[in-house]
């Protein structure tokens, strides 16, 4: 154990010497009341500390005393619907101890001691096990599965394990090493935030992350185990986007970390979350989410723990066999932490103020995502998905978060302030954002789906992409300059961004779209479109186009049911080609 004597303080940074012995990034208890710290820098014989507590009252002479042990989080029965803050505390259990408020210090196991969980054996004494084995089960949630695994760390022969109530903390199995040790085996275990959690093999990004939401599914796809980014200004709806993601999304795990967000945000997730039901199971949303709160008015420097803290432990779910997905809000207020200390070492600032490694970080948070084969005899194949919200000053995404982010991620869903002051949900803007997992994913998507889906999500971006170049003729000169034909791609354009991409979270047939659905809806637009200039090669005209009953259809098709979605469709194509039949036979009779 190394002690040593505080001899500066500055606000979250902690400096201590007499530590030459310490270790870097080390825990380490600051001061009488016994404030979480991190060793983040030594020099000679003293090392700068990052507290995660208030550091008030805490002054030169004070003592440090280090664990010898890093910042680790607890991995067992019990992380499922379980609120923590950004260094694993559970906010549940200080709450009902200490109140509303955090006192300083509070030192709180992540998993819960006294509940007994009833463990599943699966191996028997004599079986040789490795890192990553599954020996037994816990029944967690309706809707989890807990396995018990064998620590990466270790391997050797089970000596004794048997099935039964345990405490997380109660052995369960005992296995010997190959030097002989007996090891005994509980129903937890401790990882390292900051060292990512090994795997045997890493898989290529080719199966999707299905969402439910259209513009997402359709257009910028993100496969099971990538990574995307969320930036768009205040208000332009990057938490809905976040939580329709959390409950459609078909993942098995969703571990939500609020890095610093505004308070009232975590608690809307915080009310919500054990409200929503989750579409699979018809159980809470919270019966297979984890969630993080870490606002805006708790210490700073612990934000910068939190998306550790989130990613390790979608890691064990992941080693699972898990799909898990991990969605940080957001990363700006994150990046803000390390700001805060880099200004606090007297650190050489990079662009804005950041440290000059601030990509390399987010590099560290965002290259732990991935869909692996992961530790044991017994082949399980696992998936971290890492999105991140980006909260730019102002909505400008050439700040150096957002920039930083996009040289990293490879999906961005750039949100655009216009089109959510519109009451364009989702506000993806189809003009800037990417996805460059779309040529991995569409050989899946032509197979599982349609042979057509690629065409048909390709003509609808041209579509959308002649609108905007036609917008500026119409800017200039006016409508009139516009041949028939174009105006009519301007009215296509407009049922693909109203009647396709634009979707209602809070109705029940329109929140979450099939890619079966999806598929219809596309080809009832695009059809219609055909159709429609077929009419007006006859003489019909664009405006009494627009103005059929059947239109007033189409739009309202994507609130359908998705069981009665083939035959509705079907029904409304055949009155719009009767529509425009008769139409067109009034047009050529005048």
């Amino acid at each position: 154990m190394v002690e040593g004597r505080i001899v500066k303080v500055s606000g979250p940074l902690v400096i201590a010497e007499g530590m030459r012995n310490a270790n870097m990034f080390d825990v380490v208890r600051v001061g009488d009341a016994k404030l979480i710290g991190e060793i983040i820098e030594i020099h000679k014989d003293r090392a700068s500390i990052q507290v995660y507590e208030e550091t008030a009252g805490i002054g030169r002479g004070d003592k440090v005393v280090s664990t010898g042990a890093p910042l680790s989080v607890e991995l067992g029965p019990g992380l499922i619907e379980s609120i923590y803050d950004g260094i694993q505390r559970p906010l549940n259990a200080m709450f009902s101890l200490y109140g509303p408020n955090i006192i300083k210090g509070i030192d709180l196991p992540a998993l819960n001691r006294e509940k007994f969980w009833h463990f599943e054996a699966s191996a028997k004494p004599g079986d040789s096990l490795v890192g990553g084995d599954v020996y037994g089960s816990v029944a967690e949630s309706p809707a989890v599965l807990h396995k018990i695994m064998l620590p990466p760390t270790l391997s050797g022969k089970l000596v004794a394990i048997a099935s039964g109530d345990y405490k997380v903390t109660d052995t369960v199995a005992t296995l010997e090493t190959p030097d002989g040790r007996q090891v005994p085996l509980t129903l937890m275990q401790t990882w390292p935030v900051r060292r990512p959690r090994p795997y045997k093999e890493k898989l290529p990004p080719d199966i999707p992350m299905i969402t439910g939401q259209r513009s997402i599914d359709s257009f910028f796809p993100i496969a099971k185990g990538g990574t995307a980014c969320v930036p768009g200004p205040f208000g332009s709806g990057k938490t809905v986007v976040q939580h329709q993601i959390a409950k459609w999304s078909d993942v098995d795990i969703v571990v939500y970390v609020g890095c610093g967000e505004r308070g009232n945000e975590m608690t809307d997730v915080l009310r919500e979350f054990p409200e929503l039901r989750d579409p699979r199971s018809g159980e809470p949303l919270m019966k297979r989410t984890v969630l993080i709160a870490n606002t805006s008015d708790m210490p700073v420097a612990a934000r910068e723990a939190s998306i550790y803290t989130g990613i390790t432990i979608a890691e064990y779910f992941r080693d699972m066999g898990y799909s898990v997905a991990v969605i940080a809000d957001s990363s700006s207020r994150w990046a803000e932490a390390l700001r805060e200390m880099s200004g606090r070492l007297e650190e050489m600032p990079g662009e804005e103020g950041y440290p000059a490694y601030l990509a390399s970080r987010l590099a560290q948070f965002y290259e732990r995502a991935g869909r692996v084969i992961t530790l044991g005899q017994e082949e399980r194949e696992g998936a971290v998905a890492a999105i991140g919200a980006v909260s730019p000053p102002g909505g400008d995404l050439s700040e150096p978060v957002t920039q930083a982010t996009l040289r990293i991620v490879k999906v961005f869903w750039g949100l655009d302030a216009a089109l959510a002051y519109r009451r364009h949900f989702p506000a993806i803007n189809w003009l800037n954002s990417y996805s460059l997992y779309r040529d991995r994913l569409d050989p899946w998507f032509t197979s599982c789906v349609s042979e057509k889906w690629s065409a048909r999500i390709g003509e609808m971006m041209r579509i959308l992409q002649l609108e905007s170049e036609l917008d500026e003729i119409v800017k200039l000169v006016g409508m009139d300059a516009l041949s028939p034909s174009d105006r009519m791609t301007l009215e296509i354009a407009r049922s693909i961004r109203e009647d396709y991409l634009q979707q209602d979270a809070f109705d029940p047939g329109d929140s979450y779209t099939s890619l079966e659905k999806q598929t219809a809806l596309a080809d009832l637009i695009l059809t219609f479109g055909d159709k429609a200039r077929l009419a007006i090669a006859k003489g019909a005209d664009v405006e009494k186009i627009a103005a059929l009953p059947v239109r007033e259809k189409i739009g309202r098709a994507k609130s359908v049911a998705e069981n009665a979605a083939p035959e509705i469709f079907a029904a409304i194509l055949k009155e719009a080609e009767e529509q425009l039949d008769a139409l067109t036979a009034r047009e050529e009779t005048v």
